[in-house]
């Protein structure tokens, strides 16, 4: 289950930028539902973005909404997660997932990224 690979992840301050990269050369994106996840040291694993390839359809959380922005580049089979305006808070691990459902991305995705640690000093 674990064929996603994420990239782009460092150390920001706040403010800056991060462009995060999901990518599989073992599954092809196009029909599944991506959605991006993250999770910091003593808290629980927060989902704030996904996006239905079929439709286009993108959804955000509260905490990232006007600062993150999903997309996809289907040539290269890859999903991007744009950050700006970073901030503290934002610092945890970021993982991607794949799954045929929507169900399925939110109770435990089938395809899984081993992450990309993002850390915002301020």
């Amino acid at each position: 289950q674990v064929q996603l690979v994420e990239s782009g992840g460092g150390s920001v301050q706040a403010g800056g930028s991060l462009r995060l990269s999901c990518a599989s050369s073992g599954i092809k994106f196009s029909g599944l539902y991506i959605g991006w996840f993250r999770q910091a040291p003593g808290k629980g694993r927060e989902a704030f973005a996904r996006i239905n390839t079929s439709t286009g359809s993108i959804v955000y959380a509260d905490s990232v909404k006007g600062r993150f922005t999903i997309s996809q580049d289907n040539a290269k089979n890859t999903v991007y997660l744009q950050m700006n305006s970073l901030k503290p808070e934002d610092t945890a691990m970021y993982y991607c997932a794949a799954d045929r459902t929507l169900r399925g991305l939110n109770t435990g995705a089938f395809y899984w990224g081993q992450g990309t640690q993002v850390t915002v000093s301020s």
